[in-house]
């Protein structure tokens, strides 16, 4: 897939050091854009940076952290130029029963999985000509109301609201606003820590399409939706799912 739309272009990525953005990352590298991406995780970061290329720019971003976020997207819009894509993907997929949730643990997760997305929106947008787009990343886990995860489906259906008011309200400035809702990913996290034999099972059973998801495929529906061949899709979600929850 070639998307000339995109070279040389400024995306930003949140959360970029790892699995699914990490993918993301390199896919607009592979584009030709101009990749920002930040992540807390600064020797992962450096390192995709480098193995990437000159075009992929890395900043350590606490995104918990109001202050850290302006001076990262002010950081890049000191340049003049205007940024065409911002996709939002950091998160946290903390599994807590609710009894044992805290209020912080509640008010860090949904600082993180949605705050985090409004300011980014909100340091960005004024930045964003005409056709540009935004790509917030939430769950499919909402649509299951998934077990221990109360907290975590919450911020995912606030992304999802986000994401619809954001649509109509910088729509006329024909900026478009997506939400993209994986499946279960096949990131090394997930593998090493939650995906099993009978997990795998369970995947195949429940997905329309058996196959297993991987990082990349999740990275070209972000490529998608920043591309001219959605200029006519906004206030959207997305399933990347093989089906999961095709109704």
């Amino acid at each position: 897939m070639i998307l000339p739309e995109l070279r040389n272009q400024i995306v930003l990525v949140t959360g970029g050091a790892n699995g699914i953005g990490a993918a993301i990352v390199r896919a607009f590298h592979a584009q030709g854009a101009q990749v920002h991406f930040c992540d807390t995780e600064q020797r992962a970061g450096q390192s995709l940076a480098k193995a990437t290329g000159p075009n992929a720019h890395f900043a350590k971003v606490d995104l918990l952290s109001e202050r850290q976020i302006m001076k990262w997207i002010g950081t890049i819009r000191r340049n003049g130029k205007p940024i065409h894509a911002l996709i939002n993907n950091a998160a946290r997929d903390q599994r807590i029963e609710l009894g044992k949730t805290s209020v912080k643990d509640w008010d860090q997760l949904h600082a993180l999985n949605l705050r985090a997305y409004f300011l980014t929106c909100r340091e960005t947008v004024t930045a964003m000509p005409p056709g540009s787009a935004i790509v917030n990343l939430a769950s499919i886990t909402f649509h299951q109301g998934t077990a221990p995860m109360s907290c975590y489906v919450a911020t995912k259906g606030g992304i999802l609201g986000f994401t619809r008011a954001l649509a109509r309200e910088v729509g006329p400035r024909r900026i478009r606003v997506n939400t993209l809702s994986p499946g279960w990913v096949m990131t090394e996290r997930q593998l090493k820590q939650y995906v099993r034999p009978a997990t795998k099972r369970l995947i195949r059973k429940s997905q329309c399409l058996p196959d297993l998801i991987q990082p990349e495929e999740i990275a070209d529906v972000a490529l998608f939706l920043t591309s001219n061949a959605s200029r006519a899709i906004t206030g959207q979600e997305i399933l990347v799912d093989r089906g999961w929850y095709h109704s």
